[in-house]
């Protein structure tokens, strides 16, 4: 992980969803304009399905639902024609009109969708017989014969909105949502990826009307519909393939060779439906599944190289996704072709596969432009909609490899699909959307640890800030902004978290962190990602803010004190000087008097530079020695001049005056040499005398040696004694990590 400031024109933000939150060159489109087109094109879509209905409810139809058996042909299940109604249970044989067109009864009438068709004989008898049927329906009345020769004349009417069915409105207002969100995206940023994105779904909002028109109730499609289906079905589902692959070589970032990458893709888009349609392609299901597939295996291997020239989580994400799109794609290939040929039942449900298969794609495609917003109800709906698709890809295995019965093999079926929801939901949610809750405990143990930092070193709020939102989210890249913002917020489609961080001193510049790729690139940013970043930030300002207080009140104490001192002590400590009766007596309460003072310009100063803290401590002991006429030796080295807090300046000082006094008065010594010493983190200060001190191991800890150890571990240090060379005593003391406040930014 790597923390640098983003400067103009990083190639790291090139033709990346972080330009327009970045200001980089992509324009931010204004929401007005936008949002009125959405409207229209939304009520455009409205009128649009309700002229699709108008249309199909005036083809003639009939009302009958048929139930296909195991042998035979199919039965009338239900109907709404009085006339019929007598007849249900029984089995039709032959339709006729009043021009002598006649259509015999079998169970390819029961199947709507010739595109899912395994074998290219059965495709095209079961178009033969749509069309037919369609043939049938033109004429005023329709004969319904059945077995011992009974006919039933039944008039060939408008179908009706009610005749449409329960599932045309639900598929028809879907197409239309996945449409609107397609448009949606281009609008809120037109760039080429999102073209590629709003193909794909235009392809599966066209697919969901199709299969809308072939689930109507009852007998009769538009004419020519059998015939198109399979062909614009095959197209629609190419090109989906194709645009996909095709966006994968642009996003999340440009790929080398893109373009020979995209021409592969869409290639067969371009030659399979127009050969199919002159009749010279055989097999004509097995190449459509076949080639999609193969877009499907160049799209992960696409999309799994985009991740290894860059981390990006969103690769990572919609790898995963991809992962279970081609493997739902080819468990219901696997199971479509098992099923082929067997009559009955399980040809309804090879024919349900598909729709269920087009609803797990539709809520993907819904879910892809969410994945970094809280959207539990459309990953709850394409797990739904993939567990379906498992269940009924092994009802037909079922069926076809282990010769089950019906109503096993779909129990069955829908107890291990279930099974498997239910014991997988939590992982699979995590492993396709990236998503992993933070601990409460995780976080707050963070929160403390840098909170307790900031109370020692509260100019370094904006690095600790920084540190901790790495522990939290594991970026791979940190980047600084030299501008606030409003709020935390996710961009590049999660990609990235900018979080505002307000710096812990009224005159900081704003600032902004942009944290790149969350755990390593392995997971998106989420909104609940944003929010915890914000509370986090939001803690830390106010610790940092009460610790502030807490020192104002401090230093108006100090103040105070020094105050008093200065006014009532150090005035009497005056009187007594001028009525002492001996010289020596005066001279001793005038260096009370100096201590007194050094004491309270410390007390009231909040910060010391070390270099004016250093003058200080040397004309301190100049005076001291020279009265005691004791030579000084004196040596201050450091790399920076930091300022010193008291707590500092208080121990350091008191530390030098206690060797000092020790080397005067037990020592006797002649000559002291004191040697302070800052290099980077790491403080030695040395003190040593020739004085008659020796063997410091035997000494008693008195309140002298105590004191000075005291005031050493304040500062995290340690402290020793040894003997001098040739006589006295060396006192060292070692603070390793010496935390001195940093300067303003």
């Amino acid at each position: 992980m790597t923390e640098r400031p983003a400067v103009p024109g990083d190639s790291s933000f090139d033709n990346t969803p972080l330009e327009p939150a970045l200001g980089g060159e992509l324009p931010v489109q204004r929401p007005g304009w936008r949002r009125q087109l959405l409207v229209l094109l939304a009520v455009a879509g409205v009128l649009g399905i309700l002229a699709l209905a108008r249309w199909l409810a005036a083809i003639p139809s009939l009302d009958i639902v048929l139930l296909p058996t195991v042998s035979g042909p199919p039965t009338v299940l239900s109907t709404s024609i009085p006339a019929l109604e007598p007849m249900v249970g029984r089995a039709p044989i032959v339709l006729r009109n009043a021009d002598g067109r006649e259509l015999q009864v079998d169970e390819m009438l029961t199947e709507r969708s010739p595109r899912w068709q395994v074998d290219d004989t059965m495709r095209a008898q079961l178009i033969a017989r749509q069309e037919a049927l369609a043939a049938v329906l033109e004429g005023r009345e329709v004969f319904v014969e059945f077995r011992n020769g009974i006919e039933v004349p039944v008039p060939a009417r408008p179908r009706g909105y009610g005749g449409l069915g329960l599932l045309f409105w639900p598929l028809a207002g879907l197409a239309l949502a996945v449409a609107l969100v397609g448009a949606f995206v281009v609008l809120a940023r037109p760039q080429g990826r999102n073209l590629l994105y709003l193909t794909v779904v235009l392809c599966q909002a066209a697919t969901l009307l199709i299969i809308a028109v072939g689930s109507m109730r009852g007998l009769g499609l538009p004419a020519g519909f059998a015939t198109l289906e399979p062909i614009a079905r095959m197209a629609l589902d190419l090109a989906t393939g194709a645009a996909v692959l095709h966006a994968f070589t642009l996003h999340p970032r440009p790929l080398p060779h893109r373009l020979v990458i995209a021409a592969a893709g869409w290639l067969p888009v371009l030659l399979l439906p127009a050969l199919a349609h002159a009749g010279g392609l055989q097999q004509v299901w097995w190449w459509t599944q076949g080639t999609m597939l193969a877009q499907g295996a160049a799209a992960l291997a696409t999309i799994s190289w985009s991740y290894r020239l860059e981390p990006n989580p969103f690769s990572a994400v919609l790898r995963r996704l991809g992962f279970i799109a081609v493997g739902a794609f080819a468990l219901v290939t696997l199971g479509m072709a098992a099923a082929a040929g067997t009559p009955g039942p399980p040809g309804t449900i090879a024919a349900a596969g598909s729709l269920i298969w087009t609803l797990f794609l539709s809520s993907l495609l819904l879910l892809v432009p969410f994945l970094s917003r809280s959207r539990l109800a459309l990953r709850e709906l394409a797990m739904l909609a993939g567990i379906g698709t498992i269940a009924i890809s092994l009802d037909l295995l079922f069926v076809a490899i282990f010769s089950l019965g019906q109503l096993t093999s779909l129990t069955l079926a829908v107890l291990l699909a279930l099974g498997a929801y239910t014991v997988s939901r939590q992982w699979i949610l995590n492993q396709t959307i990236g998503a992993e809750v933070l601990t409460t405990e995780r976080s707050f143990e963070q929160l403390y640890r840098v909170a307790r930092e900031l109370q020692k070193q509260p100019a370094r709020y904006s690095t600790l800030v920084a540190e901790l939102l790495r522990d939290l989210f594991e970026p791979l890249e940190v980047l600084r902004l030299e501008r606030d913002s409003p709020r935390a917020s996710v961009v590049g489609g999660g990609a990235a978290l900018i979080v505002p961080v307000r710096g812990a001193r009224g005159g900081s510049r704003p600032l902004s962190l942009v944290l790149r790729f969350a755990r390593r690139g392995q997971r998106l940013f989420s909104r609940d990602d944003a929010r915890l970043a914000e509370r986090v930030v939001e803690q830390l300002r106010r610790a940092v803010a009460y610790d502030q207080a807490v020192e104002r009140g401090r230093n108006e104490e100090r103040l105070r004190i020094a105050q008093d001192l200065h006014d009532d002590i150090g005035a009497r400590l005056l009187t007594l000087m001028y009525q002492s009766p001996t010289p020596e007596m005066e001279d001793y309460i005038r260096h009370t008097l100096l201590d007194l003072k050094t004491l309270t310009r410390g007390l009231a100063a909040a910060e010391h530079r070390l270099s004016h803290a250093a003058a200080e401590w040397k004309a301190d002991l100049t005076q001291r020695l020279t009265a005691a006429q004791v030579q000084l030796g004196w040596s201050v080295e450091y790399d920076r001049d930091v300022r010193l807090t008291v707590v500092q300046w208080s121990a350091i000082t008191r530390v030098i005056r206690e060797l000092v006094t020790n080397a005067l008065y037990h020592g006797h010594a002649t000559r002291v040499d004191v040697q302070v010493m800052l290099a980077g983190a790491r403080l030695t200060l040395a003190v040593s005398d020739d004085g008659d001190g020796r063997d410091p191991q035997s000494w008693a800890h008195g309140l002298g040696m105590g004191g000075v150890r005291k005031r050493v571990k304040l500062l995290a240090g340690e402290v020793r004694w040894r003997e001098n060379t040739p006589r006295g005593i060396v006192c060292e003391v070692l603070v390793p990590d010496f935390q001195a406040p940093e300067e303003d930014a």
